[in-house]
């Protein structure tokens, strides 16, 4: 299948989580042997229009991120003249999918926009224009979708679609040395570590280990609250680690807590899931996590430092397991085969051979 990407800006020109996910997606499908060309701001030295990459073809449509109005005016012409399966656009900035659109239109192909929502989803009147342009949405959450919804996209076009992770890497992963709770995160203002710090200090009486994976500039505050707290002799911050690090964490750990005011979609969390820990997850109106959790009996949903600490317990009942097969349907095979499914329900919906 031949698959037109439009992102004016990749993770070559910025990394974040947006653009990360965008290109995972491209990846997903290059790696199954389809035809995926990206066309984008050019970030490539020379003056060649096309730069390859990993299996995709990146094309430039403008000469770098400054041409922004060059951009939005050639990709109708470019689109109609690739002749794609399917077209799918980045939702940011969203005069592109009004671009992307224009180009579906000559082209004669649906319109896909990945709304990842890192950062919201901004209430704009350019926000609005794209919510109605679209054949399909894709969110990655239910939180995200809702988020789009409100922004007046029509609920029917809205589908979730989750980020993957790699099952095979982790079911055959090496296995770190066992801890009771495991965090997983960047150490931002977002990540709300000193709920699981307080919920743990409430437990400094019974025994057990803790493990906090990342770096960020709230690190030494975090370090300084433990050890204010007097749990720093039980609390582990490894820093930034390597992905088969992570998962050889994640096998060994019992219980993964996630506290974080601000996720669109807990990969960590569905990785450690995934390699058998039991998942708790501090509620916040702003995160997504607690879908992850809902209706599994490893599973648990806090509002409190009290209920969380009460969860580690119960949590730490439960058979630990070194991988859970429950969350195969997330597997980088399975997210690549919605996606495929997608495009072909929308040719069909279509009317193209």
């Amino acid at each position: 299948m031949h698959v037109a990407f439009v992102s004016f800006e990749t993770v070559h020109h910025r990394d974040t989580e947006t653009n990360r996910r965008f290109q995972t997606v491209m990846d997903l499908l290059a790696d199954r042997g389809h035809d995926v060309h990206c066309y984008c701001a050019g970030f490539w030295a020379g003056e060649e229009s096309t730069f390859e990459r990993g299996n995709v073809t990146y094309h430039a449509v403008s000469t770098g991120l400054e041409a922004g109005a060059s951009f939005h005016l050639r990709l109708p012409f470019v689109l109609a003249a690739a002749g794609p399966d399917a077209i799918h656009a980045g939702a940011r900035p969203a005069s592109q999918v009004l671009a992307a659109r224009s180009g579906a239109a000559l082209a004669r192909a649906p319109l896909i926009v990945e709304w990842y929502g890192d950062g919201g989803v901004a209430d704009t009147r350019w926000t609005g224009l794209a919510t109605g342009r679209p054949d399909r949405i894709v969110a990655p959450s239910e939180l995200v979708g809702t988020w789009v919804r409100e922004r007046g996209a029509d609920g029917n076009i809205v589908t979730t679609v989750p980020n993957p992770v790699d099952c095979e890497r982790i079911r055959e992963g090496e296995t770190g040395e066992e801890v009771d709770v495991i965090y997983a995160r960047r150490l931002d203002e977002g990540a709300n570590l000193e709920s699981l710090l307080l919920a743990l200090a409430e437990l400094r009486d019974r025994d057990w280990s803790a493990k906090v994976v990342g770096d960020g500039p709230e690190r030494d505050d975090y370090e300084q609250l433990a050890s204010d707290l007097r749990i720093d002799d039980r609390v582990t911050f490894t820093g930034e680690l390597s992905l088969d690090e992570r998962i050889a964490a994640y096998r060994g750990a019992h219980v993964f807590a996630q506290t974080a005011e601000h996720c669109v979609f807990p990969t960590e969390m569905l990785r450690a899931l995934s390699a058998g820990c039991v998942g708790i997850v501090e509620y916040h109106a702003n995160s997504s996590a607690h879908e992850l959790v809902e209706g599994w009996d490893r599973g648990f949903r806090t509002t409190s430092e009290v209920e969380l600490a009460e969860a580690i317990l119960d949590g730490g009942n439960l058979e630990h397991r070194e991988y859970d097969d429950r969350f195969a349907d997330y597997d980088r095979s399975a997210v690549a085969d919605r996606y495929l499914t997608l495009y072909r329900t929308l040719r069909d919906e279509h009317g193209v051979l």
